[in-house]
């Protein structure tokens, strides 16, 4: 018997095959096996659906340019030359597979870590709140104004200073963007500010963060939905955000209130909005009981499903088969039965809660797999979860591979 010359196979057929393939890895792979492959399909896929998040770990020394991600798929650690995310910049989320990067001086950037590919945002300096920007007042180069509502404002206190690595590890809580901009497509961003609470959003056009009035408390978490953005306040009660037009409109959405739970994070899975409460527990170590440290962590989540109908939120007991991706990122619901090393009714969490900075302290990061059936939280592969566990800032980030 002949063997089959793979090489020979009409192009048309060979695109065919190729757009059925699911996995980025796969795609990659498959484009390898020969030239013909290689020719008959495009370099970039723009087909492929969300994929396996990527867990972007420290970096192991402040002068190296190169950052690794570990892979859930494969249980192994890939390297990157990444110089945009050095040590000195923060990230500060991830959507749609970029990064979003500030930096110690003003500006915010997006940076697609498969590409490299670049985009800015309005710098620091053009947030609500703040007022003036001098890169030679060392120490103090930002110049800020309290809110309005801040009952503890007076005359003398309106105005305070920040130094530049208090503003970039501090002031922005989370950014998240509505879609990908890949290929110059437009999109929006929504920030959370740390310091007061409040929401600012950018769009196409605009040269400055534009404030959300009447959306203050509602910081917990944001997430992209039907055109719309959904911010979480820390009773589960949402204002929806429609920042699409000449000026933002909000309108609320008033649920009974969730009285326990320290951190709350949306999330779209199968077109619902559900609610995630995390609960943590403080727990101090022998050794930092010594200097009076103490590390949080995790001890349970649970999920609520909002019911539209009547306002409030339906406790759910099961994901079945989907899977939840928590943390810094952009918040994630992936079906578990799309990528055989994964487990459905699970959440993979990381650590975006913390009281030490960005300053190169060590610390217990807070990550793992919680078993939404039995409460039991497992170790990720790449970091036991054990008392002797010290990693370096900052914490690990999901970010999904998105080679467009």
């Amino acid at each position: 018997m002949s063997s089959v010359d793979w090489s020979s196979l009409p192009p048309e057929l060979i695109q065919k095959i190729s757009i059925d393939l699911k996995i980025y890895a796969d795609y990659i792979r498959f484009r390898a096996v020969c030239t013909t492959w290689r020719t008959s399909t495009p370099t970039t896929p723009t087909h492929l659906p969300c994929q396996l998040p990527w867990l972007m770990l420290p970096q192991s020394r402040s002068s190296s340019h190169r950052r690794a991600f570990f892979n859930l798929a494969d249980n192994k650690c890939h390297v990157l030359d990444l110089p945009e995310a050095s040590h000195r910049r923060r990230h500060s989320g991830s959507s749609h597979g970029w990064l979003v990067m500030l930096d110690e001086y003003p500006p915010i950037f997006l940076v697609n870590p498969l590409t490299r590919a670049k985009i800015d945002l309005p710098p620091l300096s053009t947030f609500p709140y703040v007022v003036g920007f001098d890169v030679f007042n060392v120490g103090r180069e930002y110049v800020l104004q309290s809110s309005d509502d801040d009952i503890h404002v007076n005359y003398v206190s309106r105005f305070y200073t920040c130094g530049l690595k208090e503003m970039r590890d501090s002031f922005v809580k989370k950014i998240v963007l509505s879609n990908s901009p890949s290929g110059g497509s437009k999109f929006l961003a929504l920030a959370i500010i740390n310091k007061t609470g409040d929401l600012a959003y950018w769009k196409d056009g605009l040269s400055s963060w534009g404030l959300i009035e009447g959306a203050r408390s509602f910081c917990e978490d944001v997430i992209y939905f039907n055109g719309l953005f959904y911010a979480a306040d820390k009773n589960g009660s949402i204002a929806v955000c429609d920042v699409g037009g000449d000026s933002p409109r909000v309108e609320f959405i008033r649920t009974p209130g969730l009285s326990d739970g320290d951190m709350q994070y949306l999330v779209i899975a199968n077109g619902e909005l559900l609610l995630v409460t995390r609960y943590l527990e403080l727990a101090s170590e022998l050794g930092q009981l010594q200097i009076g440290i103490g590390t949080y962590e995790t001890r349970e989540f649970r999920v609520f499903k909002l019911d539209l109908s009547g306002s409030k939120w339906e406790r759910v007991m099961s994901l079945g088969d989907t899977m939840l991706f928590l943390g810094e990122n952009s918040s994630l619901a992936l079906v578990a039965s799309d990528f055989p090393e994964c487990r459905g009714n699970r959440i993979y969490f990381t650590d975006d809660f913390s009281e030490l900075d960005y300053s190169g302290f060590p610390g217990n990061h807070d990550l793992g797999i919680f078993n939404l059936e039995d409460g039991t939280i497992e170790q990720l592969p790449c970091y036991p979860r054990t008392s002797h566990s010290h990693l370096q800032w900052p914490p690990p980030i999901w970010i999904t591979p998105n080679p467009c």
